[in-house]
């Protein structure tokens, strides 16, 4: 097995991008090589280091052995590499076609992201925002292994290689359909307990803020249904008599676009908040820099929202 004195470092690229995506034809295609120039490269490699690394199967290739061991830290290595020169490249904005791989919750893609990509597109025209789902149970992952530099949810405390920004101090506000029985009269909490509740949990989770709270008031909530996607809630709340408690500003979005009435709730919930996780190897990036300065800027600036907001 060759050292690295013998080695054409180049060849790690070819390497990373054929073990991310499996397949030569793709891999070229990120490469922005030919498909020959890819297979030829692996070819040498596997000479360099006496093993196939990658077998052929259909629809793509395996890779050997070896070349899952070296997957991890090659892509490490390169991500490293391209962190460190992209910290000390200088950032136009308007000029950069930089693309920014992020992690979002569900809630804070719903909030920052229209704000965020109508400010990028009159300040940095050619980038581009590629946002994943993030949530408590990914987000050291997605940041570990690259496929995100920065991630915001509502978020553990992280590791130390880490820094956190807090946004978006949120109260609760619960919506319900029009003539609901709630929307008129005092909502007392034994009412609020009559009622069948909508729960938005994207991880299929049954327990939420309000169980806890209404739990030790002696009146536990009854669900009535968990959805993992906020897109749905809207119309179930509309055909049904089941009401939901949101975070306020996505209540108050939620109240003003599809005509539905928004109350306190009975209770008081612990606020949520936001946070900005990314890794220390990021904090001299001036692009990172600048979107971080975006995100935190479009964070203050989105008009706060409560229980007194006003119904349509």
């Amino acid at each position: 097995m060759a050292d690295l004195g013998s080695l054409d470092l180049n060849l790690l690229r070819v390497f990373d991008a054929v073990a991310r995506e499996r397949h030569v034809t793709r891999a070229a295609e990120t490469l922005h090589l030919s498909q020959p120039a890819v297979s030829n490269a692996l070819s040498r490699l596997r000479a360099a280091l006496g093993d196939e690394l990658f077998l052929r199967r259909p629809g793509g290739v395996e890779p050997t052995e070896l070349a899952q061991a070296l997957a991890g830290p090659v892509a490490e290595a390169l991500d490293r590499l391209r962190d460190t020169l992209a910290a000390r490249a200088p950032f136009d904005p308007a000029t950069s076609d930089r693309i920014f791989p992020i992690g979002c919750s569900e809630y804070a893609e719903a909030v920052l992201a229209p704000p965020l990509l109508a400010r990028m597109g009159r300040e940095a025209p050619g980038c581009m925002l590629a946002i994943a789902h993030v949530d408590r149970t990914n987000w050291a992952s997605l940041l570990e292994g690259g496929q995100a530099s920065l991630a915001v949810g509502v978020l553990p405390e992280p590791p130390a290689l880490y820094t956190r920004l807090r946004l978006l101090p949120e109260a609760f506000c619960t919506l319900m359909r029009p003539g609901h029985p709630l929307a008129e009269g005092d909502l007392t909490l034994e009412r609020f307990a009559g009622v069948p509740h909508l729960l938005h949990s994207p991880n299929g989770s049954r327990d939420g803020a309000l169980d806890a709270v209404m739990r030790d008031a002696g009146h536990p909530r009854r669900l009535g249904a968990v959805v993992a996607h906020l897109t749905a809630v809207p119309e179930i709340l509309r055909r049904t008599d089941m009401v939901i408690t949101l975070s306020a500003r996505l209540a108050c979005q939620f109240a003003v676009e599809h005509r539905l009435v928004l109350r306190d709730p009975p209770v008081a919930v612990e606020h949520t908040r936001l946070s900005l996780v990314f890794h220390r190897r990021f904090e001299a990036d001036p692009g990172h820099a600048w979107l971080r300065r975006l995100i935190l800027a479009i964070a203050r600036d989105v008009a706060p929202a409560g229980p007194e907001a006003p119904a349509p």
